[in-house]
């Protein structure tokens, strides 16, 4: 398997950012608060076109990934770019080298989701360290996404 991280992998599409944080549900793995949305492929952001004539599409669109992700390193927390940057680098590189566990995941279910991973931490942890964040933080959304698919009775 290759450990990439492509750029149709990215959330960036306006329109999704606002219904995840409108409809998605939220979860908590320290330092990070996750912000999730089961979409469907007609989620799929129009290309933007920034000339005034508009292309016709295309006849094989791309396709889809399982999981679109941002990364929020807050102005709040961390004042200065580098420290943002570095939280932001660090935690893209552990969610790419475990991406595929949530992938195999998301495969078997027939899913796609939103994900937003908002590190809420107040200093910037180890790359060893956020290595095993990023492991119960995989393990926890497939947990909480077998649970909102397969609701057990009783159980909002």
């Amino acid at each position: 398997m290759t450990y990439t991280f492509h750029k149709c992998e990215r959330l960036c599409s306006r329109r999704l950012i606002d219904r995840l944080y409108a409809e998605g549900r939220r979860l908590m793995v320290y330092p990070y608060s996750i912000q999730w949305l089961a979409i469907d492929n007609a989620d799929r952001a129009p290309s933007e076109n920034r000339t005034s004539h508009p292309t016709p599409p295309s006849p094989h669109p791309a396709p889809l990934p399982p999981c679109q992700v941002m990364i929020v390193a807050p102005k709040r927390r961390f004042r200065h770019a580098v420290d943002r940057n570095r939280v932001k680098r660090l935690t893209r590189e552990c969610y790419r080298m475990r991406k595929h566990l949530l992938y195999d995941l998301l495969a078997q279910n027939g899913l796609r989701i939103a994900l937003a991973l908002v590190y809420v931490g107040n200093e910037i942890m180890t790359y060893q360290q956020l290595e095993r964040k990023m492991d119960k933080l995989v393990e926890a959304l497939g947990a909480d996404i077998l649970r909102t698919q397969n609701p057990t009775p009783g159980q909002p």
